[in-house]
């Protein structure tokens, strides 16, 4: 077996709504419900929405909304997208600082999710591609 990467994760919210108005509205994901479940898409990926710790089984041994530290490739410039989301009164953690992604150096921009995930925007050089 070679795992070759991620599929979806799960991301467990004390607010859908807040949860639905950061990933989709602030950020730009597509949001889908079907059957009382929600999701998050972008690119390739997902991100299942669960409103309750172990809404569905099996579950994480702890699932707690805001435990999260998630990191997600962008397209574009870091410090155009840091004026974007200090317009749009986004909860910032920090300016554009650089880092070290998975692929190397890169700018990045933290802030917070409603249920207080730490969220880093990261921007490659060849931007995310």
């Amino acid at each position: 077996m070679k795992v070759r990467s991620f599929d979806h994760i799960v991301l467990t919210t004390a607010n859908l709504k807040a949860c639905l108005g950061f990933y989709a509205g602030l950020l730009g994901f597509r949001a889908e419900e079907a059957d009382g479940r929600y999701a998050l898409y972008f690119g390739a990926q997902k991100i299942n929405i669960h409103r309750k710790p172990a809404e569905f089984l099996p579950a994480a041994a702890y699932p707690l909304a805001g435990s999260l530290d998630l990191c997600f490739a962008a397209e574009g410039d870091a410090q155009e997208a840091y004026e974007e989301l200090r317009a749009k009164k986004a909860p910032l953690v920090s300016d554009v600082v650089i880092r070290h992604g998975a692929r190397g150096t890169m700018k990045s921009i933290y802030l917070r999710d409603p249920d207080g995930n730490l969220v880093e925007i990261g921007f490659y050089e060849d931007h995310g591609e």
